[in-house]
């Protein structure tokens, strides 16, 4: 019998991806809050500020509405239906839970405490090997720096409202930009360190069924509308965040901005 494929939304609601993108307000707060900390530039009372500005910014409804919307449009049925079945699956629903839970905000401490031990763990097993198929498969490290030139632009901007010198946008990009390769390695190990936490209770073998999903038309469909929805969602307020960051900043300027 013919039956209607499933909606964005449904599909949404099948993948762990709308659970982890409700902690994403939270998990940008948090991040900019112990950034701005350790650059020691901002006394900790001014950084927690900021990280309210920041999380006020982000609203989790936005992003949701912004990924149905793309996957409305760059989703054909079929693939649609393919992307709902998958995480219909035990092994999908696994795999779920374990990247839901490796997501909160306060798990980061987790993955950083565990590296040096997950890392020695895995050293030239095959599960190390399988990153590289996992990275490309999900844009994970090129997403990560992507977002994070993003989130730095911004943030420079605004603090750029603290210094006596005219530092123009075009520079501060220049700038950041240029530290983009550096970022890249960084950001690989970060993303490497993160994949072997959060799949630790996954066997290779329902890893590999994960990567033969996100390999295939409707999984590498789905997971490219995912990481650029997401990315646009969360850089796009950053220009705002930096107005109304230079605005606490420098209350005093005469245009108030």
């Amino acid at each position: 019998m013919a039956h209607a494929a499933p909606s964005a939304q449904q599909v949404l609601a099948a993948s762990p991806i709308d659970d982890i993108v409700a902690q994403y307000p939270a998990m940008m707060s948090q991040g900019i809050r112990e950034g701005m900390k350790q650059s020691g530039q901002v006394p900790p009372m001014v950084a927690e500020t900021l990280g309210h500005i920041v999380s006020s910014s982000f609203r989790a409804g936005d992003i949701e509405r912004r990924i149905i919307a793309d996957l409305d449009e760059n989703l054909s049925d079929a693939q649609l239906e393919a992307v709902r079945d998958w995480y219909e699956t035990p092994v999908a629903r696994k795999i779920a839970e374990a990247e839901i839970a490796a997501s909160a905000p306060d798990s980061w401490q987790q993955v950083r405490a565990q590296a040096p031990a997950l890392n020695e763990r895995y050293q030239g097993t095959e599960r190390a090997r399988m990153f590289d198929r996992f990275d490309r498969a999900s844009r994970a490290t090129e997403s990560a720096v992507d977002t994070s030139i993003a989130v730095q632009l911004g943030m420079a901007t605004a603090m750029a409202a603290l210094s006596t010198d005219s530092v123009h946008y075009e520079q501060i990009r220049q700038r950041i930009e240029g530290q983009r390769s550096m970022l890249r390695g960084m950001m690989e190990q970060q993303v490497y360190d993160s994949y072997l936490y959060t799949y630790r209770n996954i066997s290779n073998q329902e890893l590999g069924l994960y990567l033969d999903f996100l390999e295939s038309d409707a999984g590498s469909a789905f997971s490219r509308v995912m990481t650029n929805s997401i990315q646009q969602a969360i850089t796009e307020p950053v220009e705002s965040v930096g107005k109304q960051m230079s605005r606490f900043l420098s209350p005093e300027s005469p245009n108030g901005q």
